[in-house]
C-alpha cells in the first residue's frame, strides 16, 4: 500500500467527516488500479458530504472504466443535481460533457 494511501486513511482515522481526505483516498485507489476499493470510497464520500460535486465526476470515470456504464449514468446525473443546486457550472458541464459521451 502507497504511503499516500497511509497517510489519508491516518488522516480518517482522526477525523472519518474529512471529504478532502476521502476523495483523495478514492483518487489513490482509483490511480492504483483498485477500481472497487476506489468506487466504495466515493460512495462514502458522496454519501457523508452530497455537495461534492468532483466526487460525482471521478466516480463516474472510475465506474466507466469498470464497464459500469448506466451506473456512471446514473452518478453523473445525480452530480449535475447537484451543481444545479451549489451553482458549480464548472463542474456541471464537465459532468454532463462526460454524459454525452456515453454510449446510449
Amino acid at each position: 500500500m502507497s504511503d499516500r494511501i497511509n497517510s489519508l486513511k491516518a488522516m480518517l482515522a482522526d477525523d472519518p467527516t474529512n471529504s478532502f481526505a476521502r476523495y483523495g483516498l478514492a483518487m489513490e485507489y482509483t490511480k492504483s488500479g483498485d477500481l472497487e476499493t476506489a468506487v466504495s470510497e466515493f460512495r462514502s464520500l458522496l454519501s457523508a458530504d452530497p455537495n461534492y460535486a468532483a466526487g460525482y465526476f471521478h466516480a463516474g470515470q472510475t465506474l466507466e472504466r469498470m464497464g459500469n456504464v448506466d451506473e456512471a449514468r446514473d452518478m453523473y446525473q445525480r452530480g449535475i443535481e447537484v451543481t444545479h443546486r451549489t451553482g458549480d457550472a464548472h463542474t456541471r458541464s464537465e459532468l454532463q460533457a462526460a454524459l454525452d459521451l456515453l454510449p446510449i
